[in-house]
């Protein structure tokens, strides 16, 4: 079963978490089922950016992106050649590291 190591994040997971996971699940239901809130505010579309990661390690074992998660991945705040939109990047077979970016484009925070 692979695993997904979050990266400290000031305030969603402060001393960062090693989670199990099952492949083929998306990283975004991953980190919501073990406490890990990381905004989604178009509720798991790929209609916004709010899920935004970036895929430390692991990044090229991922299934690739299709165009509108593409489209939607450019108005990311602190886009990076390894980002994703946790509600469209499933667990590969093997471990991820995932750092949560500090800020969002929302203006303000369901939470």
């Amino acid at each position: 079963m692979p695993q997904i190591v979050f990266l400290p994040h000031e305030e969603l997971c402060p001393d960062g978490a090693v989670v199990e996971a099952n492949e083929g699940e998306t990283v975004l239901d991953v980190a919501l089922r073990n406490g890990i809130h990381i905004e989604h505010a178009c509720e798991k579309s790929c209609a916004c950016t709010t899920c935004h990661v970036v895929i430390r390690e692991g990044f090229d074992e991922l299934e690739e992106s299709d165009e509108l998660e593409d489209d939607m991945l450019d108005k990311a705040w602190g886009l990076e050649p390894e980002s994703r939109l946790s509600c469209q990047a499933k667990v590969p077979a093997s471990d991820i590291v995932v750092d949560i970016p500090k800020y969002t484009i929302n203006m303000v925070s369901e939470g």
